[in-house]
């Protein structure tokens, strides 16, 4: 099963707002290791406390908030941030 990606509205607005560089780094590490993959979590880790069930994946300062979806073979990109600001 290969896996497809979605993003919720808002981390697309988040995505499209960062600086041009910044934008087609994250874009093209989700191409390459997300989007038509086998397995999302060998890239990720799991996250725990509040945000059990989602998936964390690390793109230099930024990190990538994701749920996958087994069932519909999708992965949801939730949130797009810097480590910092993440988890507010």
């Amino acid at each position: 099963m290969r896996y497809s990606v979605k993003y919720k509205k808002s981390a697309l607005k988040k995505l499209n707002k960062l600086d041009a560089p910044v934008r087609e780094r994250i874009k093209k590490w989700i191409e390459t290791n997300l989007d038509g993959c086998e397995n999302p979590r060998a890239h990720g880790k799991a996250l725990s406390g509040e945000w059990h069930g989602y998936w964390r994946y690390r793109v230099g300062d930024y990190r990538i908030v994701a749920q996958i979806k087994d069932d519909k073979v999708i992965i949801l990109v939730v949130k797009i941030d810097k480590r910092g600001a993440i988890y507010d």
